[in-house]
């Protein structure tokens, strides 16, 4: 099968080979993917009545290989027909064991069996015994009318080979393809097709200047028509007045808004009929001047008539009528009913009084000034109170507040830099809190700018007195700095026991170097270097012992332990030399692992030792207590980075094989004067609790288990890494 897939792989014409024992049973197979379902033989199955059956018979009985063809069901599945080969197997007594069919796609053998360069000169193309098409492409017989001329000879460029296997009937045709059209040389041919030419060429010009009348005449329809529907679909009124004030023209909208038709005022001269009877003396005078041409490019208000006797508010508008030849012959008066506008403003004014009225009465200052101008738009009584009349006190709010003002002398690359990327008219609000001494006033400053009525961008600034507010708030405060001084005093109170606490655990290594030291020289052995060493080590307990209280009265002093970035590898080192002589003391084995490359953390050393020494002791002291063999007194500290709510931080965990906590004070350990010891005072877990909160961290305690048996407890506490810092150590890894 390795072989057969191979072979299908290696040469692209084969579509398949199979294997088919003397039963007609198809004991293997190897198609081609895109093999039709029709086509494809199924290991396991049994040759059906065919083509294919046929020839497998036929093998057997000639005992020699035979060609067979399935052909395509029609000329659309002309690709899909198919070569077929049965070679006949023996066996060892030379009797008929099989056949291997191989499957040959008609389009691959030509596709890979033609050079390239037949294909570009030719279309190539398997046919059968009947003409029909099996593989290839062919192309369709043309007729030339040239061929019909006298003289002409017809080139024939198609070439039919048969092919082998012989017995199949199949044809490879080959037909050349068209690459030239060829020239005609009889002269009547030429004759013919210039006075062909010429004759359409005056068609062509007769047609198109006969089109250009056309278009002419219909473009000249079109726009009449186009300038009198223009002039009736107008809203405004037009009129037009000879030189002697006789009216020549009124359009439909004229009419709808007098209530005239254009019978009744074409030819008519003044007194118009939409003249008001009160307003005729006053139209007359303003006719004679408007005909001896004096008239305003603004145009003029007046009263018109409708024919049913209402009044309308109208403005007209005056210009000279120029015929086609430059010479006046008139003029033409457009008129507008202005009767909803003038509503409108009106309508608006008593807004305008209104709001005005709510903004004087504001407790509020309200100013508004353009962009890049020291012109004042609006002032209400408060700004005008405060400020006075001008736009300083608007520019010094907006300057003190941050917001942006225009500045023509300003050095900066970039006068807009800080504006809002979205449009400045829907950016929010800013708001700002200023001091004004010369009020001696607290000022909540507001502004955003807005569209003014002008079209121009200005900034609108409110401006309210939070005095009374912010003294409220400075009464709070120290209020509240008297509350923390109190929780001060009251943490102190706890930590007094907690020093004792804390202490012991310097003060128990000097007192276990100074007894070491005191019965060596008793027994004389002591060497120079061993006292100085002992010494040495000492006083070294003696200052952590001093820095133990200094930093244990910093914290609760401050708000915040003392911080700087620190080396973890270094704390640890620190914390396991001070344990490790408690540890030994109570026969406990003390193991640790500190991960390589931590990061420094920004953390007060000294209070971080604390947390350490003190889970330690703890964890030596549950040992201990539980009575652990010797085989099992066991401390395991693990330092090792990781994260905690998609936050780096670097965990640090002691675990011991003591007794534990029982389930219910769990919760309660970290307590103040909580114990589960007897003589314990409470302090130490609630002081690492602390320390580790103060450092933005957490601690957690759990029991460890086997089966149903606590077998020790793990204390967990993570610290966070600082985003900023960027620096790792390499950290040296002991066990």
């Amino acid at each position: 099968m390795s072989r057969a897939e191979a072979l299908v792989q290696q040469y692209p014409e084969y579509q398949s080979l199979t294997w088919i024992d003397d039963r007609r049973r198809i004991i293997a197979n190897q198609s081609v993917s895109s093999l039709l379902t029709g086509q494809h033989l199924r290991a396991g199955s049994v040759l059906k009545v065919g083509d294919t059956e046929s020839n497998y018979s036929l093998a057997r009985d000639l005992m020699q290989p035979i060609y067979g063809q399935i052909d395509a069901e029609d000329e659309r599945d002309a690709g899909n027909a198919v070569l077929q080969l049965h070679s006949p197997l023996t066996n060892d007594q030379g009797r008929f064991s099989g056949v291997i069919l191989a499957q040959y796609s008609m389009e691959g053998l030509l596709r890979y069996g033609i050079p390239t360069e037949v294909l570009a000169k030719y279309a190539v193309a398997l046919q059968d015994s009947k003409g029909k098409l099996q593989a290839g492409q062919t192309i369709p017989t043309r007729v030339h009318l040239w061929n019909l001329l006298p003289g002409s000879q017809r080139i024939d460029n198609d070439y039919e080979v048969p092919v082998a296997p012989v017995g199949n009937g199949l044809i490879l045709r080959a037909q050349a393809w068209r690459t030239s059209q060829g020239l005609v040389g009889s002269g009547l041919f030429w004759l013919v097709s210039v006075l062909s030419v010429m004759t359409a060429w005056m068609l062509i010009g007769n047609w198109r200047h006969t089109r250009r009348r056309l278009q002419a005449q219909k473009a000249l329809v079109a726009e009449t028509n186009f300038r009198r529907a223009m002039e009736n679909s107008m809203l405004t009124g037009m009129r037009a007045l000879d030189l002697y004030g006789r009216i020549t023209y009124v359009n439909p909208a004229f009419c709808q808004m007098t209530g005239w038709n254009e019978s009744e005022l074409v030819g008519g001269t003044a007194p118009f009929p939409y003249w008001p009877d009160d307003d005729r003396e006053m139209l007359t005078k303003r006719l004679e001047e408007e005909i001896s041409g004096q008239h305003s490019a603004g145009g003029f208000q007046v009263r018109v008539k409708r024919k049913n006797g209402t009044l309308f508010d109208s403005r007209m508008y005056v210009s000279p009528l120029i015929d086609a030849r430059g010479q006046q012959t008139g003029w033409m008066t457009s008129m507008t009913d202005i009767t909803e506008p003038n509503r409108i403003r009106e309508q608006l004014a008593s807004a305008h009084d209104r709001f005005t009225i709510v903004l004087e009465a504001l407790d509020a200052s309200v100013s508004v000034a353009p962009l890049g101008s020291q012109e004042l738009l609006f002032a209400n009584k408060l700004y005008r109170l405060w400020f006075g009349q001008n736009t300083q006190g608007h520019l010094r709010l907006v300057a003190q507040a941050g917001a942006y003002t225009s500045d023509k002398e300003s050095d900066d690359v970039d006068d807009l830099a800080g504006l809002p990327t979205e449009s400045l008219t829907v950016a929010r609000s800013e708001n700002a809190e200023i001091f004004v001494p010369e009020l001696g006033k607290w000022l909540e400053v507001r502004s955003r700018y807005i569209n003014w009525a002008d079209g121009r961008l200005a900034q609108m600034v409110i401006a309210s007195d939070i005095t009374p507010r912010r003294q409220a708030e400075e009464l709070a405060a120290q209020q509240a700095e008297r509350a923390q001084t109190a929780s001060r005093l009251i943490t102190m109170g706890e930590m007094a026991s907690s020093v004792a606490h804390e202490l012991n655990q310097p003060l128990t290594a000097i007192s276990n170097y100074c007894s070491g030291m005191i019965s060596r020289i008793k027994n004389k052995q002591v060497k120079e270097d061993d006292l100085v060493w002992a010494l040495e080590k000492t006083a070294h307990q003696a200052q952590r012992a001093g820095q133990i209280i200094l930093r244990i009265r910093s914290f609760v002093k401050r708000s915040e332990p003392n911080r700087m970035l620190s080396d973890v590898s270094a704390m640890v080192s620190e914390s396991l030399e001070l344990a490790e002589i408690e540890l030994r003391r109570r026969h406990v084995r003390l193991s640790h692992y500190v991960a390589a490359r931590l990061p420094q953390l920004l953390v007060d050393p000294i209070l971080i030792e604390q947390v350490l020494i003190n889970l330690m002791k703890n964890a030596a002291e549950s040992i201990d207590n539980a009575n652990r063999p010797v085989g099992q007194r066991h401390v395991e500290l693990r330092v090792v980075p990781t994260t905690r709510d998609e936050q780096s931080v670097v965990e640090f965990s002691v675990s011991d094989s003591g007794q534990g906590l029982p389930p219910e004070v769990i919760d309660r350990v970290y307590e103040a004067f909580f114990s589960t010891k007897v003589e314990g005072m409470g302090i130490g877990l609630n002081l690492c609790r602390s320390i580790i909160e103060s450092h933005q961290g957490r601690i957690s305690a759990q029991n460890i288990y086997n089966a149903d048996d606590v077998i020790g407890c793990r204390f967990c506490f993570w610290i966070p890494v600082h985003t900023t810092l960027t620096e790792e150590q390499p950290t040296e890894v002991n066990e």
